[in-house]
């Protein structure tokens, strides 16, 4: 039995699941914080971007803790080749972006 982890699509490349993983644990790593979540996954030419949603600066109350967004880029099999910081707001800020 093949487990999820392991996972690939017929042409070698990770599934988006496993992309969506493998960016919010390696992000993790790297960053040193656990990211709260994965709002985006693309595939791309070259393998995929994320975007990952991280508390960079913890506040009280919790709306006001600092949040950011961070575009990640992996190759088709999910490993990192960079990563940058797109976004910083508050928790508790609405986007109005359109």
């Amino acid at each position: 039995m093949t487990s999820t982890d392991d996972q690939t699509t017929p042409s070698g490349r990770t599934t988006a699941v496993q992309a969506m993983r493998g960016a919010a644990s390696q992000l993790a790593e790297l960053l040193g914080k656990t990211p709260d979540s994965v709002t985006a996954v693309r595939p791309t030419p070259d393998g995929w971007t994320a975007d990952v949603e991280v508390a960079e600066l913890e506040r009280v109350p919790d709306t006001m803790t600092i949040m950011a967004t961070y575009r990640v880029t992996l190759d088709p099999q999910g490993q990192l080749l960079g990563y940058e910081r797109v976004r910083r707001y508050a928790r508790g800020q609405l986007d109005r972006r359109r």
